[in-house]
C-alpha cells in the first residue's frame, strides 16, 4: 500500500488527474464534497475544475465514473462557470456514459444534459444529442432518444426547439432496432402533447401501422395544455408562480390563461422541409401550355398539380408559373382546365405563403372575374384558389381589385366576391381591418344588400355581418347610419352566427387590446330598433367619456389607441344617431305648423309677427325668445318654429334691431331643440344672404354655427356654401368662406367633402372681386392646416400669379398645427364624447384627400408594343420605351393602380447593363411613387424590393437614385409592406457591401420612426450579425448604428437568442456588442405617427397632451433614439396620416413652449460634458471627424442636446431655414454672459453645432457664428477656462478651414479667433492643428495658415512649433516652391519671422532646400533685414508677456482690485506660465535671477542702466507682516470650481517644449502632491501625467540635449523637477496605485534610456541625475500597483529584446528591475493579479521559447525569467497553477510544462509545503542560493560596484542584502581589492546609512517627502526655488535668494561664513545655517534641507505663498515695510556680482 499514501497528499484536483483509478474515485468523492459546501457560485474554486469535469464524466472505470458523474452534476448545478464545459462534457456524457451497462450512469448522465438545460444551455445540449442520434450504437441512441423527452416534457416545446427533433423523427421510426423505434414513438405522443396537429404532416409519410400505432396513442393524450415543470435559471418568477398554483391545488384556473400562452402554438408548416419544384417541372412545360390540345394543357396542369401538392416549397421566381396558370384561369375554354390551375394556384399559394403575396395582386382580379362560371367544382376551386391567396397577402394589398370587381354586372360574380368578403373578414382582427379599409368595403356591400338577386343580397349580408363581428359596432355602425331597421337586424342576425377563424378569445384579446370598452357591444345587439339606438347613442357617451380622459393623462402611447377606440365608436354614433332619427323629419305645411306654434306661443306673439308696425314686431320677437329660452328640448317643434320666423316678412326684414333678434332665435333653436335639416334648409338661405349685412352679419354667423353644431358641419358647409355661390352678391360670398375658415377650426375636418368646396373655392378664386379672393385663399390656409401639402395639386392649373398667393398664405400655415376642435361634438355626447371620433377619421383624412385627386386609367396605354419596346436587346429602343412611360406618367399626374404589364417590364430594367438606364427607370418608379400614391403598396413586393437590390450598385450615383426612390415609396407606402415576408431577409443575405450598408443605414433611419413592425423583422437577424463581423468597415459600423434600432423592436432576448447559431468567438463579440447596444436602446416611439394625426387632427382632449407626448420622445435623456418631430416629418411617412401632418408635428411643442422661453437656454447636467466624452472614447457615439457632416452626424448632436439645450431653441438650431440659424445665434449671444455655467457645461455641443454651421453656404449665418464665437473666447478666456482636447479636436480643424474663405471680413474674424483661442488652448497645440491647415487644397487658406504660423512663433517663440521646431520648419519651408504667388509669399514671410526670432540656426533647422528656393529665401531676409533680437531666451519670455499683459490689463478693468490677485494668478497659468515674475513688481526689479545662475562666466547681455531709487527706507529694521490666517491655496481655490481642467491644463504644460514652461507647471504638481488634503485632486490624472512626464523626458534626450545653444543647466533643472515631482507622487501609494500598465512601461523606459544616457556624464551635475534617477525608479517599483508594473517591465524586457537597436545594458537595467520586483514579491505576493502575469510571461515565452532564450549573448534574460516562476512557484505553490486562466491555448507555450515542473522540484525538496515562514522569508537571492551559492550574488553586487554604471545600484544592493543577512560575509570580496575601493565602498555603505536614517528624521519634521532628500540633490536651486514660489508668479521668501546668491558666492569663490553673522535672516531659519561644505553634495544636501526648515517655517506662519495672494497684503516684495528690506538688500548685492563679473 506504499503507492496509497504517495496520492492521498496530492490536492483534489490533481487526484482526479491521477493514472490510479482508486486515486481518482477519492478525488471525485472529495470534490463532490467540496462542490457541495461552496456557497459562492463565482468562486474561483470552480475555474480550477473547468477542464476536467469531462474526465469526469467519461473516467474508464466504471465506478470511479459514477462518482464523477455525481461530482460533476453537482459542479454544473453551482458552478458560475459550469456553461463553458457544456459541449464537451455533453458529448462526453452521450458517447461514454449512455452506453454504460449501469442504469445509474445513464441517469445521472440525463440529469447532467437537464442541468445544462436548466443553466441555460439548451442549444449546445440538444445538439450534442441530436448527434447521438447518428450513433451507430443503439443504447446510445435510444438514451438520447429518452433525455430528448424528458427535456421537453419538463421544460416544455418553449425551451426546447423542436424542428430538428421532428425533422428526424421519420428516420428513428425506420430504425431495425424495436427499442429505439418504441422510444421513437414514445418522444413523438410527448410532442404531439406541446404541438398537437401540427406534428401530422411531417409524419404522413412513416409506415401506416406505425402511424395507426401513432393515432391510437395520441388520441389518449389529454386534451389539456401541458405546463412548463422546470424551469431555467432565468425563470425564477414563474417558478415561484408555478409553485404557488401547485400549492394552492394543483391545477387552480388562476393559471390558465399564463399558460396558455406559455405554450407557444406551433405551425405545421414551420416543421415541414421546403421542396424545390421549379427546377422539376416537365422540360416542355412551358410549351405544353400554350398547346392547342386540351389534354396536352391537361397533362402540364397536372404535372405542376403533383408538384404543389408539397406543403411547403422553396421561395423562388414563381412569376412565369404564375402568368401562365392566371392565363389559363383567365382565357382557358375548358371548364376543367380552369378547376385544375386553380388548384395549382391554391397549391402554390399554400406552399410559398408569404413568398406568394407578390404574386397576389395579379392572380386575384382574374380569379374573381372567373366567378361567372356556374359549374360548381369550378366554383368550389376558385374558392378554394383565392381563399389561400388571401393568407398569403393582406386585405390592404388586394381591396383595390376586390372592390373593382364588386360593381360587376354579373350577379354571381357579385355573390361570390361579397362571400369571398366575408371569408376574408373572417381572418382579420379590428386592427387589420382599420375604418380606412371598412368605408370602402362597406360602401360596396351596402350596394350588394339593396341589389335585385336575393343570393348577392344574402353574400352581402354575410359579409357585413362578419365586418360587424370582427371589428364591433363601433367602427361599422356609422357606416350604416342609412340602412332601414329590417335590413340592420338582418346584418345583426348574421353577425352573431359568424365564427371567427381567431376563435373568440382572441377576438376579445383583440377588442381588449384595441381599448375598446366590450360592453359596448352588449346594448346594441340586444337593441330591439334604430330607435332604442339612438337613445343608447344618447347616453352611453356619459360614462364613456371617461376613459380616454382618464388615459389621455397616462403616456401617449397607450392613450391613443384606448382614447381612439373607447369614443370614436361612442362619438361617431352619437353624432349619427339623432341625424339617423330626425333625417326623415318630413316637410310639414304652414297650417300644421301654425297649430304647432300656436300651441307653445303666446298668442300675442304670434299675432303680431306680420306686423306692420316694425316696435310691435320687436315686442313680439322679445316674447318669441323669452318662450323658446323656456321650452323644453323635447317639445320645441323646431320645424314650426322656424317656418314661423321666415314667414312673411321673414327674411326680408326691414328693421336691423328685429332681424338682429330674429337670427338670434334661430341660433337658440337650433341650440335647444332637437334641430333637423329639414328645419336648417327652411332658414338657411335667409340666412347666407344676412351674412354680408354689416348688421346683421355676426348674428347670421352665429346661427349658422349652431346649425352646424345640429347638423353636423360638412352637410351644412355644403348648402351655405352652394347657397352663397348660387347668389350674386360678393360680400355674402366673403363672408360664408369666412365664416367657414371659422367653422372648420371649430369643428376639425371630418367629414368634409373636399371636393364640393374646391369646386366653389375655385369659383370664388376666378371672382372678380378681391375680397372673395382673398377668403378663398384664407379658407385654402386653414384646409391646408389638415390636409397638407396634397391641397396643392388641386390648384396646380391656376394662373402662376394667384398660386404664389396660395402658396404663399400655405408657407404662412407652415408652422402651425390645426387647433382642437371646440364644437361639432353631437350635442347629447359631452365634450369628451366625440372628439376621438373626429380624431379617428382625422387619420384618414390626408388620404382621403389624395384618394379625391381625379385619378387617369393608364392601363390603355400600357400597350404590349410598348412593353416590348422596354424589353428590347437596343439599347435606344429601350431608352424609347422609358421616356414613353415618363411621358404617360406625367401627362396623367394622378393615377389608378391599374397599371399593367408594367411593372414586369420595369423590373426587367432595373438590372440593365446600361447604367443610365437604370438611373431613369428608377426615377420612373419615384414618379410612379408620387402619382400611384398609397395604391403603389401592391407593387412593394414585385417593384420595391428590386429597387432595393440596386441599393448594392457600384456606382454611387445609381445607388443615390434607388436610395431616393426607395424613400419616395416608403413614404406613400409605409414600411409594414417592406418588412413582412422574407425578402428583405433575402436582400441582406446577399453578400454585397454597397448592399449591406445602405440596406442597414435605410433601416436604421426608418426603423426608429415605427411603433410597430411584422415579425419577419427576425429574420433579418442573422444576416445582420453577419454584417457586424463583414470584411467591409462601413458595413459593419452600419450594423452596429442598426443593432439597437432592431432591438427595439425585437428586444435584447430575442436578439440574444438569435446568436445561438453563431460560432463561439462570434458569439462572444456579437453579445458584446448587444449588451452595448441594450445600453444605447432607444425606447419606442410614442406612436408619433398617431400623435402627428393627433396634433393635425388636434382632438386630443387636453390640448397640450401630444405636445408634451412629443416633447418626451425626442427630449428625454432615455431617448437615445432619433424619433423627434424632425423625424416624424420623415418617419410620420409611415403613419396612416402621410406626410401631412409630418409638416406640423414640430409646431406643437413650440406653441407650447411660446411662453416657456423664459427660462434658461442651456440646462446644466452634472457630469454631462464627461459622459460624452467617455462616450466618445468608447467609441458609443460617432467621432466628431468628418469631411461634411452626414446625416448621423446631425442626428447624434441632436440627440445629445436634447437632455441639456431648451428644447425651442434646439427646434430653432436645427431648423431646416438659416434664417432659424441666425435667430438661434442671437438668442445664445443674447445669453452669453447670464449663462457663463451652462454655456461651458454645453461648450462641446455648442462648438460641434458652430462645425456644422461652418459648412453652410449662408454668409448670414457664418458672419452671426462668428460673432458668436469671438464673445464667446473672450468669456472663456475671463472665466480663465481651458479647452479640453475632445473640444479642440472637433472644432478647430473645422475653423481652420473657413480661413480659407474667399471673403475679406470672414478671414480677419476667423484669424481674430485663432488669436483669442491661444488664451485658452495653449498655443503649441494650436499650431499642430494650424500646420494640419496648411495641407489643404484650398491655396487661400495655405497662405492664412502660414501667416498665422508666423505669428504664433512671433508671439510665444520657437517652443510652440511641434513636433520640433526643425520639422515644423522644414514643413513650412515646402510652401515656398508652392504654385500658388501669396502661399510662396506667406511660408516665405513666416520663415522670416522665424529667422528674426531664432537667427541663422533656421538654416539648418530647415535643412535642404531646393536653389531657387534658397535664394528666395536668402533674399527675403536680406530685405526683411530685421536683425535677430538680442538673446532667443529673453524673447521668448518677453514676448507671451506682450500679448498677455494686455489681456491682464483688461482683466483687471473687468474685475475691479479685489479680484485683480487671482485673475492674474490664473492669467499667469493660463500663459503657460510664460511670466516669471510678478506683475507687481517694478520693471526695474525684475531681475533675471536664473540667467545669473546659468551665466558660468560669459557675459551675455549688456546691463541695463539701473533707475535711481530713495533707498534710505529700505534700511529700516524689518517688519515681518501680520499674516492673515489662510489655509489653502488660492492656486486651489481658484481651481475648485473647475480643477480637473485645470489640473488638465498644467499637466498639458508639463510636456510643453519650452523648458520654463514645463519646470513651472512641474513645480506647481510637485507643490498640490505635497500637500496631503490636496493630493487626490490629482487622482485621474496620474496616467496622463506620467504621459505628459516621459514625453518631456523624450523631448529632452531628443531634441534638448542635442540642442547646442540650450544651456545644459536648464536641462539639469529640468530633469530635476521632473524626477522631483515624480517621487513626490510615487510617496503616495494610492495615485502612484492609478498609473496603468502601458504608462508604467513607457515610463521606465524612459527613465532607463536616461540612465544609460551618456551625455549626461558630462555635465557636472549629471551624476547627482543619474542618482536620483536610480532612486526614483526603486520607489516605482515599490509604490506602483505591483501587478502593472511587473506587467510593464515584462513586457519592457520583451520589447527590448527583440529590438535589435536597444543596448545590452538597457535590457539588463529592465531585467536588474525585475529582480527588484522578484525581491518584494513575497510582500506583494498577495496583491497581484497573478492571472494577468502569467499571460505576460506565457506571450513572453510563446516569443522567446528557451531555445530562443539561450542564444541570448548573456544569459541574464533566461535566469532573470526563471528566477521569477521559481520565486512565485515557491510562494503559491501548486496553487499557482489554478492562474492560468487566462491564456487560451496553454499548450502553446512552454509555461504550464515549465510551472509543473517547478513545482514539483519544490515539492520534492521541501516533502510538501511545511515551514510557510521559510517560504516568506525567501527572497529571490536565497532562492537562488539553493541552487547557485551567495557567492554568485556578492560577486554580481560586487561587480556592480565595480563597474562605472552601476556602483550605486551595486552599493545600494550591497547595503540591503548586509542589512538582510547581518552575518554575511564580504570579507573575501574586499580582500583581494585595492585599499581605495575598500574605503570607497565603506563610505558608500555609510553614506547610504545616513541617507536612509536621515530619511526617517527630515520626513517626521517636515510635510515633504523623505525621498526628496536623495533625489532632488542634483536639483540646483532652481527647482526648489521655482517650486516654492515663483510657480504661479507668487512672491517668494527671503531665504530663496538668500540660498541663491550663497551658490553664486560659492561659485565665484566669495567667502560664504559672512552670512553666518546676519541675524536678522538667521533668525528667520530656525536652525542656524550649516557652515561652508567641501563636497558639493553635502553642499546641496545642506541646503536642501535648509530650505525646507525656511519653507516648513513660513508653513507655520502661514506665510507660504498662498497666503500672500489672497490676503491682500501686497506681496513681500511689495510692501517695504515687510521683510522686503533684506531682500532689496540681496538684490543690489546680486547687481555688484553682476558687474564684478564683468
Amino acid at each position: 500500500m506504499g503507492d496509497d499514501s504517495e496520492w492521498m497528499k496530492l490536492p483534489i484536483d490533481q487526484k482526479c488527474e491521477h493514472k490510479l483509478w482508486k486515486a481518482r474515485l477519492n478525488g471525485y468523492e472529495e470534490a463532490l464534497k467540496l462542490f457541495q459546501k461552496i456557497d459562492d457560485e463565482k468562486s474561483p474554486e470552480w475555474s480550477k475544475y473547468l477542464g476536467l469535469i469531462k474526465k469526469f464524466v467519461t473516467d474508464s472505470n466504471a465506478v470511479a465514473q459514477l462518482k464523477g458523474l455525481e461530482a460533476a452534476l453537482a459542479y454544473v448545478e453551482n458552478a458560475h462557470v459550469a456553461g463553458k464545459t457544456t459541449g464537451e462534457v455533453a458529448s462526453g456524457v452521450v458517447n461514454k456514459v449512455f452506453n454504460q451497462p449501469k442504469a445509474r450512469a445513464k441517469e445521472l448522465g440525463l440529469d447532467i444534459c437537464l442541468m445544462y438545460i436548466e443553466i441555460e444551455k439548451g442549444e449546445a445540449v440538444q445538439e450534442e444529442l441530436l448527434k447521438g442520434l447518428d450513433n451507430k450504437n443503439p443504447k446510445i441512441i435510444v438514451a438520447c432518444i429518452e433525455t430528448l423527452r424528458k427535456a421537453l416534457s419538463e421544460f416544455g416545446s418553449k425551451i426546447i426547439s423542436l424542428k430538428p427533433i421532428i425533422k428526424v423523427l421519420p428516420k428513428l421510426f425506420e430504425s431495425r432496432e424495436k427499442a429505439v423505434r418504441d422510444e421513437a414513438k414514445l418522444l413523438a405522443v410527448e410532442i404531439y402533447r406541446w404541438i398537437r396537429d401540427a406534428l401530422r404532416p411531417p409524419l404522413q409519410n412513416i409506415n401506416s401501422v406505425q402511424l395507426k400505432e401513432l393515432e391510437e396513442e395520441w388520441v389518449k393524450v389529454s386534451a389539456v395544455a401541458p405546463k412548463q415543470t422546470r424551469f431555467l435559471r432565468s425563470q425564477q418568477e414563474l417558478k415561484a408562480k408555478f409553485e404557488q398554483q401547485q400549492a394552492a391545488g394543483g391545477d387552480a384556473d388562476g393559471g390558465g390563461d399564463d399558460e396558455e400562452e406559455a405554450v407557444p402554438q406551433v405551425d405545421a408548416y414551420e416543421l415541414l422541409e421546403a421542396v424545390e419544384i421549379l427546377s422539376k417541372l416537365p422540360k416542355d412545360f412551358y410549351e405544353k401550355i400554350e398547346a392547342k390540345k386540351w389534354q396536352e394543357r391537361k397533362e402540364a396542369l397536372e404535372a405542376v398539380e403533383l408538384l404543389v401538392k408539397n406543403p411547403k416549397l422553396e421561395s423562388g421566381d414563381y412569376a412565369d408559373l404564375v402568368k401562365v396558370l392566371k392565363k389559363v384561369v383567365g382565357k382557358d375554354t375548358n371548364v376543367m382546365l380552369v378547376a385544375l390551375a386553380a388548384k395549382c394556384l391554391a397549391g402554390l399559394a399554400t406552399g410559398l405563403r408569404k413568398k406568394f403575396g407578390q404574386y397576389a395582386g395579379h392572380v386575384v382580379p382574374t380569379i374573381l372575374e372567373k366567378f361567372k362560371e356556374k359549374k360548381p367544382q369550378v366554383v368550389q376551386a376558385l374558392q378554394e384558389a383565392i381563399d389561400a391567396i388571401f393568407l398569403t397577402t393582406t386585405l390592404q394589398n388586394i381591396s383595390e381589385d376586390v372592390l373593382a370587381v364588386m360593381d360587376n354586372k354579373n350577379p354571381t360574380i357579385k355573390q361570390q366576391t361579397s362571400l369571398f368578403i366575408a371569408r376574408s373578414f373572417r381572418h382579420c382582427t379590428p386592427s387589420t381591418l382599420p375604418k380606412s379599409l371598412l368605408k370602402p368595403f362597406c360602401a360596396a356591400l351596402l350596394k350588394h344588400i339593396n341589389d335585385s338577386a336575393p343570393e348577392v343580397r344574402d353574400a352581402g349580408f354575410e359579409a357585413l355581418g362578419t365586418a360587424l363581428k370582427v371589428a364591433g359596432e363601433k367602427a361599422v355602425n356609422p357606416f350604416l347610419a342609412d340602412v332601414d331597421k329590417l335590413k340592420l337586424d338582418r346584418i345583426k342576425e348574421c353577425a352573431e352566427k359568424v365564427e371567427l377563424v381567431y376563435g373568440k378569445k382572441t377576438g376579445g384579446a383583440a377588442e381588449k387590446k384595441e381599448g375598446k370598452p366590450v360592453s359596448g357591444k352588449t346594448p346594441a345587439l340586444s337593441g330591439s330598433g334604430g330607435d332604442k339606438e339612438t337613445k343608447d347613442a344618447g347616453t352611453k357617451p356619459g360614462p364613456q367619456k371617461k376613459a380616454p380622459a382618464v388615459k389621455s393623462g397616462g403616456p401617449p402611447k397607450k392613450g391613443k389607441p384606448a382614447a381612439a377606440a373607447g369614443v370614436g365608436g361612442a362619438g361617431a354614433k352619437g353624432k349619427k344617431g339623432p341625424e339617423t332619427k330626425e333625417i326623415f323629419e318630413s316637410e310639414l305645411s304652414i297650417e300644421v305648423c301654425e297649430e304647432k306654434a300656436a300651441a307653445v306661443l303666446p298668442a300675442s306673439c304670434i299675432q303680431q309677427l306680420d306686423s306692420g308696425n316694425w316696435k310691435e314686431r320687436l315686442a313680439c320677437m322679445e316674447e318669441f325668445q323669452k318662450a323658446v329660452e323656456l321650452m323644453e328640448r323635447s317639445e320645441m317643434p323646431c320645424q314650426a318654429l322656424v317656418r314661423m320666423l321666415a314667414k312673411k316678412p321673414g327674411w326680408k326684414e326691414t328693421n336691423f334691431q328685429v332681424m338682429q333678434m330674429k337670427l338670434h332665435i334661430v341660433a337658440l333653436i337650433a341650440q335647444k331643440g332637437n334641430f333637423s335639416k329639414t328645419s336648417a334648409q327652411v332658414v338657411l338661405d335667409g340666412l347666407v344672404d344676412k351674412v354680408g349685412d354689416v348688421k346683421c352679419g355676426s348674428n347670421a354667423k352665429e346661427a349658422m354655427t349652431a346649425i352646424a353644431e345640429a347638423c353636423q358641419l360638412p352637410w351644412t358647409a355644403e348648402q351655405v356654401v352652394a347657397t352663397a355661390f348660387s347668389q350674386k352678391n360678393p360680400k355674402n360670398q366673403s363672408e360664408t368662406l369666412n365664416w367657414l375658415s371659422n367653422a372648420i377650426k371649430e369643428f376639425g375636418f371630418s367629414g368634409l367633402n373636399v371636393k364640393a368646396f374646391i369646386s366653389n373655392v375655385k369659383t370664388a378664386l376666378a371672382a372678380t372681386n378681391p375680397a372673395v379672393r382673398t377668403s378663398a385663399i384664407t379658407l385654402l390656409g386653414v384646409m391646408y392646416l389638415y390636409v397638407g401639402p396634397p391641397l396643392r395639386m388641386f390648384f396646380e392649373d391656376e394662373k402662376p400669379a394667384l398660386l404664389s398667393q396660395i402658396d404663399a398664405e400655405f408657407e404662412k400655415m407652415q408652422g402651425q398645427t390645426a387647433p382642437a376642435p371646440t364644437r361639432g361634438i353631437s350635442r347629447n355626447s359631452v365634450a369628451g364624447g366625440g372628439d376621438d371620433g373626429e380624431e379617428e377619421e382625422q387619420e384618414d383624412v390626408g388620404n382621403d384627400v389624395v384618394d379625391l385627386l381625379p385619378r387617369t386609367d393608364i392601363g390603355e396605354k400600357i400597350t404590349a408594343e410598348l412593353v416590348s419596346k422596354i424589353g428590347d436587346k437596343n439599347w435606344k429602343i429601350r431608352k424609347e420605351g422609358l421616356d414613353e412611360v415618363t411621358s404617360i406618367i406625367n401627362d396623367a399626374k394622378f393615377i389608378q393602380p391599374n397599371i399593367g404589364e408594367l411593372p414586369a417590364a420595369l423590373k426587367g430594367r432595373l438590372n440593365d447593363s446600361n447604367k443610365i438606364l437604370v438611373q431613369q427607370t428608377l426615377s420612373i418608379l419615384q414618379q410612379l411613387a408620387t402619382a400611384m400614391g398609397p395604391n403603389i403598396k401592391q407593387h412593394v413586393k414585385n417593384l420595391g424590393i428590386p429597387v432595393i437590390t440596386v441599393l448594392g450598385d457600384s456606382k454611387n450615383n445609381v445607388r443615390a437614385a434607388a436610395l431616393a426612390t426607395v424613400n419616395a415609396w416608403a413614404e406613400q407606402t409605409g414600411m409594414k409592406e417592406w418588412l413582412e415576408g422574407e425578402d428583405l431577409s433575402e436582400e441582406l443575405k446577399k453578400e454585397n457591401p454597397f448592399l449591406r450598408q445602405e440596406l442597414l443605414g435605410w433601416l436604421a433611419e426608418k426603423l426608429p420612426t415605427l411603433r410597430s413592425v411584422p415579425s419577419d423583422l427576425l429574420l433579418c437577424v442573422p444576416h445582420l450579425y453577419s454584417c457586424l463581423e463583414d470584411r467591409n468597415g462601413d458595413v459593419r459600423k452600419k450594423a452596429q448604428d442598426a443593432l439597437p434600432f432592431f432591438m427595439m423592436h425585437l428586444g435584447f432576448e430575442k436578439m440574444a437568442k438569435a446568436t445561438s447559431k453563431l460560432k463561439p468567438t462570434s458569439k462572444d463579440q456579437v453579445l458584446a456588442m448587444l449588451e452595448k447596444a441594450k445600453a444605447n436602446m432607444p425606447a419606442k416611439p410614442a406612436a408619433p405617427a398617431k400623435a402627428s394625426s393627433r396634433v393635425a387632427g388636434g382632438a386630443a382632449p387636453a390640448k397640450f397632451q401630444p405636445a408634451s407626448a412629443l416633447a418626451e420622445d425626442s427630449g428625454s435623456n432615455s431617448m437615445e433614439s432619433k424619433p423627434d418631430p424632425k423625424r416624424a416629418k420623415a418617419g410620420g411617412a409611415s403613419s396612416k396620416a402621410k406626410g401631412v401632418q409630418g409638416k406640423k408635428v414640430l409646431s406643437k411643442p413650440i406653441l407650447k413652449e411660446d411662453d416657456d422661453k423664459s427660462g434658461p437656454i442651456f440646462i446644466i447636467v452634472p457630469n454631462g460634458k464627461e459622459q460624452r466624452m467617455k462616450d466618445e472614447k468608447g467609441l458609443k457615439v460617432l467621432k466628431w471627424n468628418f469631411t461634411t457632416p452626414r446625416d448621423e452626424y446631425i442626428e447624434q448632436l441632436k440627440t445629445q442636446m436634447s437632455s441639456c439645450v431648451a428644447k425651442w431653441l434646439q427646434d430653432e438650431m436645427f431648423h431646416a431655414d438659416f434664417q432659424h440659424h441666425n435667430k438661434a445665434l442671437a438668442v445664445m449671444i443674447e445669453h452669453l454672459e447670464s449663462e457663463k455655467d451652462g454655456v461651458i457645461s454645453c461648450l462641446d455641443l455648442i462648438l460641434k453645432w458652430l462645425t456644422l454651421r461652418f459648412f453652410d453656404t449662408n454668409t448670414s449665418v457664418l458672419m452671426k457664428a462668428l460673432e458668436y464665437l469671438k464673445l464667446l473666447f473672450n468669456l472663456l478666456s475671463q472665466e480663465e477656462y481651458h479647452l479640453t482636447e475632445n473640444e479642440a479636436s472637433s472644432f478647430i480643424p473645422y475653423l481652420i478651414l473657413k480661413v480659407g474663405e474667399p471673403k475679406d471680413v470672414i478671414r480677419r474674424d476667423v484669424r481674430a479667433i485663432l488669436n483669442r483661442m491661444c488664451l485658452i488652448y495653449p498655443a503649441s497645440k494650436m499650431f499642430t492643428f494650424i500646420m494640419e491647415g496648411t495641407k489643404s487644397k484650398n491655396s487661400k487658406q495655405r497662405a492664412e495658415c502660414l501667416e498665422e504660423l508666423g505669428c504664433l512663433v512671433e508671439s510665444y517663440g520657437m517652443n510652440v512649433c511641434q513636433p520640433t521646431p526643425g520639422k515644423a520648419l522644414k514643413e513650412m519651408a515646402t510652401h515656398i516652391g508652392d504654385r500658388d504667388n501669396t502661399v510662396r509669399n506667406a511660408a516665405l514671410n513666416t520663415i522670416v519671422t522665424v529667422y528674426n526670432v531664432h537667427g541663422d540656426q533656421v538654416f539648418k533647422l530647415i535643412g535642404n532646400l531646393s536653389e531657387k528656393d534658397m535664394s528666395m529665401l536668402e533674399e527675403r531676409i536680406k530685405r526683411s533685414a530685421k536683425r535677430p533680437s538680442a538673446a532667443p531666451v529673453r524673447q521668448a519670455e518677453e514676448k507671451p508677456q506682450r500679448v498677455q499683459n494686455i489681456s491682464t490689463n483688461a482683466s483687471m478693468l473687468r474685475k475691479g482690485p479685489a479680484e485683480d490677485m487671482s485673475s492674474k494668478l490664473n492669467q499667469n497659468r493660463n500663459m503657460g506660465g510664460h511670466s516669471e515674475t510678478a506683475h507687481t513688481v517694478p520693471r526695474e526689479f525684475q531681475l533675471d535671477l536664473d540667467e545669473i545662475e546659468n551665466d558660468n562666466g560669459t557675459v551675455r547681455c549688456e546691463m541695463p542702466a539701473l533707475v535711481q531709487h530713495k533707498l534710505d527706507d529700505i534700511f529700516e529694521p524689518v517688519l515681518i507682516p501680520e499674516p492673515k490666517i489662510r489655509a489653502v491655496s488660492p492656486h486651489f481655490d481658484d481651481m475648485h470650481s473647475n480643477t480637473a481642467s485645470t489640473i488638465n491644463f498644467v499637466i498639458s504644460q508639463v510636456a510643453s517644449g519650452d523648458i520654463n514652461t514645463s519646470i513651472q507647471a512641474l513645480a506647481q504638481i510637485d507643490e498640490v502632491l505635497r500637500q496631503e488634503d490636496k493630493a487626490e485632486a490629482m487622482s485621474g490624472h496620474i496616467d496622463q501625467f506620467l504621459i505628459a512626464t516621459f514625453m518631456q523626458l523624450r523631448l529632452i534626450y531628443n531634441t534638448h540635449m542635442a540642442d547646442e545653444k540650450l544651456d545644459k543647466d536648464e536641462i539639469v533643472k529640468l530633469y530635476s523637477c521632473i524626477i522631483g515631482s515624480m517621487i513626490s507622487l510615487f510617496q503616495i501609494e494610492s495615485l502612484a496605485r492609478e498609473a496603468s500598465t502601458g504608462v508604467l512601461k513607457d515610463l521606465m523606459h524612459g527613465l532607463i534610456t536616461l540612465m544609460l544616457d551618456s551625455r549626461l556624464e558630462d555635465l557636472e551635475e549629471g551624476e547627482q541625475v543619474i542618482r536620483s534617477v536610480n532612486l526614483l525608479v526603486v520607489k516605482v517599483l515599490e509604490k506602483s500597483d505591483q501587478t502593472n508594473i511587473l506587467s510593464a517591465l515584462l513586457v519592457l524586457l520583451q520589447d527590448s529584446l527583440l529590438a535589435t537597436a536597444s543596448s545590452p545594458k538597457f535590457s539588463e537595467l529592465v531585467m536588474k528591475c525585475l529582480w527588484r520586483m522578484v525581491r518584494l514579491l513575497p510582500e506583494t505576493i498577495n496583491s497581484i493579479n497573478l492571472d494577468r502575469i502569467l499571460l505576460d510571461i506565457h506571450i513572453f515565452m510563446k516569443v522567446f521559447p528557451k531555445e530562443k532564450l539561450k542564444q541570448c549573448k548573456s544569459e541574464f534574460p533566461i535566469r532573470t525569467l526563471k528566477t521569477l516562476l521559481h520565486t512565485l512557484c515557491k510562494l503559491k505553490g501548486p496553487k499557482i497553477l489554478d492562474h492560468l486562466t487566462m491564456i487560451d491555448n496553454k499548450n502553446e507555450s512552454e509555461l504550464e510544462a515549465h510551472l509543473c515542473r517547478v513545482v514539483k522540484h519544490s515539492m520534492d525538496q521541501s516533502g510538501s509545503k511545511t515551514d510557510k515562514d521559510t517560504e516568506k522569508g525567501a527572497s529571490r537571492i536565497e532562492e537562488k542560493a539553493s541552487k547557485a551559492k551567495v557567492n554568485d550574488i556578492l560577486a554580481e553586487i560586487f561587480k556592480k560596484i565595480g563597474s562605472k554604471e552601476n556602483t550605486k545600484e551595486g552599493l545600494a544592493e550591497l547595503y540591503e542584502y548586509k542589512k538582510k543577512y547581518s552575518d554575511a560575509d564580504i570579507e573575501p570580496f574586499l580582500k583581494n581589492s585595492s585599499q581605495f575601493f575598500q574605503s570607497y565602498v565603506e563610505r558608500g555603505l555609510r553614506l547610504i546609512e545616513t541617507e536612509r536614517e536621515g530619511k526617517g528624521r527630515i520626513a517626521a519634521s517636515t510635510g515633504i517627502s523623505p525621498q526628496m532628500e536623495g533625489t532632488c540633490v542634483p536639483a540646483s536651486t532652481h527647482t526648489v526655488s521655482s517650486s516654492i514660489g515663483n510657480s504661479n508668479g507668487e512672491e517668494v521668501g527671503p531665504s530663496v535668494y538668500l540660498e541663491r546668491l550663497k551658490i553664486l558666492r560659492q561659485r565665484c569663490g566669495l567667502d560664504n561664513a559672512k552670512q553666518e553673522d546676519r541675524p536678522p535672516l538667521t533668525s528667520l531659519l530656525s536652525k542656524p545655517a550649516l557652515p561652508t561644505v567641501a563636497s558639493s553634495t553635502d553642499m546641496l544636501h545642506s541646503k536642501l534641507s535648509q530650505l525646507r526648515e525656511s519653507r516648513e517655517q513660513y508653513q507655520h506662519l502661514d506665510l507660504d505663498s498662498n497666503q500672500t495672494h489672497s490676503s491682500g497684503i501686497g506681496t513681500t516684495l511689495a510692501s517695504p515695510s515687510s521683510a522686503a528690506a533684506n531682500i532689496d538688500d540681496l538684490k543690489k548685492r546680486l547687481e555688484r556680482i553682476k558687474s564684478s563679473r564683468k
